[in-house]
């Protein structure tokens, strides 16, 4: 009986969820965040982005196995109440010679330093993982690791608000990959056009990616 869960987990790592899934797989656990999730998902900037052709929707972190979940630090440790409320929503250009990323949160007052302003690490991790789901799409077998990660604070940013994550792929040769993207918050049609933080990084491709779980890639 102890392989049962076993391999479930590992079903999960080797038939994830697709993109389309993965849209159906949060269920709102509270009014509060069912409102927050109906503002992302209906928001001005979701409903253009759903539109375009070429532009792939999806709810990453719902790829990552049920029962893994408690051990990722985005997808099970931060989410939650007056945290990352529900699971962000990305919408991406996987097909683009130089992919780009967009994607909506909700930062709650539980993820501060000073009181009322957002951590600055967690605005690190979340362009860490938003650039890395950018770029991945370029590299041959679609899986990285962080190589270098420059980060650039601007102003303050505020708690219990909506924010947009925006990535674009600038550069791309072999197993290494070049991203730049920003956070911004959000606005009543798109990003309000204050950046808080920006960010500049390069990823690469380890050998052996092949064979990796594809908790962060585009497949």
């Amino acid at each position: 009986m102890a392989a049962a869960p076993v391999a479930e987990q590992l079903n999960g790592f080797v038939r994830p969820p697709t993109d389309a899934e993965t849209l159906t797989l949060y269920v709102p656990q509270t009014d509060r965040a069912a409102e927050i999730n109906d503002h992302i998902v209906s928001h001005p900037l979701s409903v253009r982005l759903r539109s375009q052709e070429g532009v792939t929707e999806s709810r990453p972190h719902m790829k990552i196995p049920e029962k893994m979940r408690q051990y990722n630090l985005t997808g099970g440790t931060l989410m939650g109440e007056n945290k990352i409320e529900v699971p962000p929503l990305s919408f991406s250009r996987t097909e683009d010679e130089l992919p780009t990323l967009t994607q909506l949160s909700y930062l709650g007052p539980s993820l501060c330093g000073h009181p009322g302003i957002i951590h600055g690490g967690l605005l690190a991790t979340l362009l860490d993982e938003g650039l890395a789901r950018a770029c991945f799409p370029a590299l041959p077998n679609k899986v990285g690791v962080t190589a270098s990660l420059k980060i650039d604070y601007r102003v303050p940013c505020p708690a219990d608000r909506y924010i947009v994550l925006k990535a674009e792929t600038t550069k791309v040769e072999g197993r290494k990959v070049w991203v730049k993207g920003w956070i911004e918050l959000l606005g009543d049609d798109d990003g309000d056009g204050t950046k808080v933080v920006e960010a500049e990084a390069l990823f690469i491709e380890p050998k052996g990616a092949k064979n990796m779980a594809r908790i962060y890639s585009s497949q």
